[in-house]
């Protein structure tokens, strides 16, 4: 990030009476880096706001420009696929060019496209545009985790992942408040794109002053797996479209999605021989064999997906049932999101006690979100938002715990320099288990409503003596596809729940990570004086 937070790190002991003398002068020399950290982090919330925001009003932008469902649905695939693109390879480049400048290049295609994309009637150049978009925001993800791990001292560094966890529980729970702003509030549509504006300025402005200007390390790009690179951007992007689309059009029916899994899982694989043999490669795969990082990165990809129960099934049931917009539906999120601002930085606190485990944290989170789903699963046609409140509460608390909890465990056994790779692995893995997580979860209640709506239906053919002669057939099916709905979340939740159960003694396998020194060590003669 910063040279002033390499010499904090690298630096070796001091006599105290330097100590005493240099302080007055070394703390006003951490604002500018700790500034460019907050802009990364700004940056990072931002990326993920624009993505989910973009989800959610993808109904309002399909009337705004007249197109067809199927047609819009590829807005918000092609952004996620760009996402996926430069995860793996994000760190990577902002050592080269630096992270300043990468970062600001990042940020300024952001908003020059956000400020285009409103204007625009052509879908294909929209398309076109939104998916860089989605490379130039995915890519701002990982600097954040790559910040924290390379540059921050193990003291503080916990606060670090604290930030980078509340992209994944503070950002996509807010999405849909943001989303009822513009669409139901504002009624002005062309706000689901200009929202990442001023937040992308002030994020441009304190990287910008905070971080200094570092030269472009030309010697690494003679040395970088660039075969491996050519076959992850057309892989990952058509598995990203396969499984984003794939519930759509029907997986295996389609020759699309078929083409689209064995051409992206094949050029994956390929770029993952490439890596695992390259002597300098974007992402170290060997790392995978430390116990920690193969058990977290695991019960990270399964809380993905059971972090679905969070937003996305009430949310859902509320839509198709009640007919909720994105802001009668926001307090569902904000319920989840706002007390991440508190609890976040308590569970980093937490872990720097040392009588605390971080697996019993852990797992303590997943057992909160099994309580979750359990009381989710309870619920029936007539529930508004405020039976789900206890649910979101109980998400509240256990989202922040395992995800701090499980960062820990897994970084703890990274050294600062390895951080680029790991954080690119991970953040890969995120992007591929939220689009994994949606597929699953979505073919998971199609099916399911499928099943009850024919269950239901024969109940109801059954008891046909008992109805009465006027009764609609429109609204009888109407409820009935109503009810099937309402049983096959039900069941979504009870298997989610089941997931995070299951994956409790993933989390206490992992090795037992002692509590990092808040303080840093005393040098000898500091501790003779």
């Amino acid at each position: 990030m910063s040279a002033a937070i390499g010499a904090a790190i690298n630096a070796g002991p001091r006599p105290p009476q330097a100590i005493a003398a240099g302080a007055p002068a070394s703390a006003p020399s951490m604002l500018r880096p700790m500034a460019g950290l907050l802009g990364i982090f700004l940056a990072a919330m931002m990326a993920g706001l624009n993505n989910r925001v973009g989800a959610l009003a993808l109904a309002d932008v399909r009337g705004a420009l007249s197109l067809s469902s199927d047609d819009a649905s590829w807005l918000s695939t092609v952004y996620t696929a760009g996402e996926l693109i430069a995860m793996p390879f994000a760190a990577w480049f902002a050592i080269t060019l630096s992270v300043r400048r990468f970062h600001l290049w990042m940020v300024g295609a952001c908003t020059v496209i956000a400020v285009v994309l409103p204007l625009l009637h052509s879908l294909p150049l929209m398309l076109v545009l939104r998916g860089l978009q989605g490379v130039a925001g995915g890519a701002l993800i990982p600097v954040l985790m790559m910040a924290a791990l390379k540059f921050l001292p193990p003291n503080i560094r916990l606060h670090g992942l604290a930030l980078y966890s509340m992209t994944a529980t503070f950002a996509p729970n807010l999405a849909g408040w943001f989303a009822g702003q513009w669409v139901d509030a504002a009624f002005d549509w062309r706000w689901i794109y200009w929202q990442v504006i001023p937040v992308a300025a002030l994020s441009a402005l304190l990287v910008g002053w905070g971080l200094k200007r570092e030269p472009v390390q030309a010697g690494r790009w003679a040395g970088a797996n660039w075969l491996g690179m050519a076959c992850a951007v057309p892989g990952l992007a058509l598995l990203a479209v396969a499984l984003d689309q794939g519930v759509r059009l029907d997986w295996f029916n389609s020759p699309l999605i078929v083409c689209a899994l064995a051409a992206g899982l094949g050029l994956t694989f390929v770029y993952g021989l490439t890596e695992w043999f390259h002597p300098a490669p974007f992402m170290r795969l060997q790392m995978l064999s430390r116990r920690n990082l193969a058990l977290g990165f695991t019960v990270f990809i399964g809380l993905l997906v059971v972090a679905l129960s969070g937003s996305f099934l009430p949310a859902a049931d509320l839509g198709a049932l009640r007919g909720y917009r994105a802001l009668q539906s926001a307090p569902i999120g904000l319920i989840i999101a706002l007390p991440q601002l508190l609890f976040g930085p308590l569970v980093a606190l937490l872990l720097y006690r040392k009588w605390a485990d971080a697996r019993i944290v852990c797992a303590t989170g997943l057992a909160l979100l099994a309580a979750a789903c359990l009381l989710g699963s309870r619920l029936t046609s007539d529930w508004v938002w405020q039976q789900f409140a206890w649910a979101q509460m109980l998400q509240a608390v256990g989202q922040p715990m395992t995800v701090v909890a499980l960062l820990f465990l897994a970084t703890s056994v990274v050294q600062p320099a390895e951080g680029p790779y790991v954080s690119g692995i991970i953040n890969t893995l995120r992007a591929a288990g939220v689009l994994f997580g949606s597929a699953v979860v979505g073919q998971f209640s199609a099916v399911r409503s499928r099943f009850h709506a024919e269950m239901l239906l024969d109940h109801a053919a059954r008891a046909a003596g008992a109805l009465q002669p006027a009764a609609d057939p429109g609204q009888l099916a109407a409820a009935l596809n109503g009810q099937a709905f309402v049983l096959a979340t039900a069941d979504a939740y009870r298997v989610l729940g089941a997931l995070a159960l299951a994956l409790i003694p993933l989390a206490l396998l992992m090795q037992y990570i002692p509590a990092p020194a808040v303080k840093p060590a005393a040098s000898p003669a500091a501790q003779v004086h």
